[in-house]
């Protein structure tokens, strides 16, 4: 398929995906898809406040690098070594705990007018495929508000309080509320052919893109194929107990009615051996039924997603990327989504 040059989306080479989201789920699902498309957009969350992003976000006033520097490594051409470049974290002194790409994301947007230009920047010194965008410029916090009433403001501070208060999450929200969302990528999306959300927490790296004023409803208005990609297990402090069903559910209500199309789910099992471990955690695997995600308006498609690592039960990058290139090549020869 022949695609028209355009003065945002420059690469031509494969279809125009954007994938929105946070953490290492997003960073696992770009790692593959780099090899399908090289028209790859990465909207990114920069609502993280602990760690090493959170002190950089204090001390310096930035948005938080992390995740950024995360979409960074996974789409280096030179993976390998720039993955132990940027992921590299000081171990004495003042710079303890401190991850060297974030440094550097910092010194250029120490020179650089936006945050986004920064990052930009930062994108042409690792020659990576595809481009990064956060998704606002604007310095914000995520507030979670529990089905009991309480609430708490911090991303790094809700998995603790949700244990302390023993109940679910009933909705998060951004303060200031309604953030400009970066133009650029509410073009992205507006070009799209297929946009991505997930894998990755739903409460704090999915759902505060959503949030951010404008994106929402430009997805919604898409004729993209829109696609949930469900993690492969419920995470503690966040989803305990939730279905595929209860993910989507939590997605359309911060958003709207046609967010998505289609929720791709893991179908291989996980073994016994880690089942154990994630027990421990008070976490499953997620149950996805055709039956409920119909009544919620998304098909459910169900693959092999699980990668060989027998440590965490974790995304292959090469099966999702596989997975999701069927649905999109399926869109486009018939139309079934």
């Amino acid at each position: 398929m022949r695609h028209k040059k355009n003065r945002t989306i420059s690469i031509p080479q494969g279809p125009r995906i954007v994938a929105i989201g946070g953490g290492h789920g997003l960073s696992t699902m770009l790692r593959g898809l780099k090899h399908h498309t090289q028209n790859l957009t990465a909207v990114v969350t920069v609502a993280d406040d602990g760690g090493g992003s959170g002190v950089l976000r204090q001390e310096m006033g930035m948005p938080p690098p992390g995740d950024i520097r995360n979409c960074m490594e996974a789409l280096a051409d030179t993976e390998s070594l720039m993955q132990q470049l940027l992921g590299y974290r000081f171990t004495e002194g003042s710079l303890a705990g401190q991850a060297f790409g974030n440094l550097l994301l910092a010194a250029l947007n120490g020179v650089s007018d936006s945050f986004d230009q920064a990052v930009t920047r930062m994108s042409q010194v690792m020659a990576i495929t595809g481009r990064i965008l956060p998704v606002t410029n604007s310095d914000v916090q995520l507030e979670a508000v529990f089905e009991n009433g309480t609430h708490v403001l911090g991303e790094s501070k809700i998995f603790a309080f949700k244990k302390e208060q023993d109940c679910r999450i009933d909705y998060v929200r951004l303060l200031p509320a309604h953030p400009p969302a970066l133009p650029e990528t509410l073009e992205a999306i507006d070009q799209a052919e297929m946009i991505l959300l997930g894998p990755g927490s739903l409460y704090t790296s999915v759902i505060p893109n959503l949030l951010v004023d404008g994106v929402a409803d430009a997805i919604c208005r898409s004729k993209a194929l829109k696609v949930y990609v469900c993690n492969i297990m419920t995470q503690e402090g966040e989803t305990e107990g939730y279905s595929a069903a209860d993910h989507v559910t939590a997605l359309l209500e911060h958003s709207g009615p046609r967010l998505l199309d289609v929720c791709l789910c893991n179908s291989a099992p996980v073994g016994e051996d880690l089942l154990a471990r994630y027990r421990q955690e008070n976490a499953a695997p997620i149950f996805a039924t055709q039956k409920e995600l119909e009544g919620l308006g998304v098909v459910l498609v169900e693959r092999d997603l699980t990668s060989e690592d027998t440590s965490f039960a974790r995304h292959s990058p090469e099966k999702l990327a596989r997975a999701i290139m069927e649905l999109y090549h399926d869109r486009a020869h018939t139309k079934i989504f």
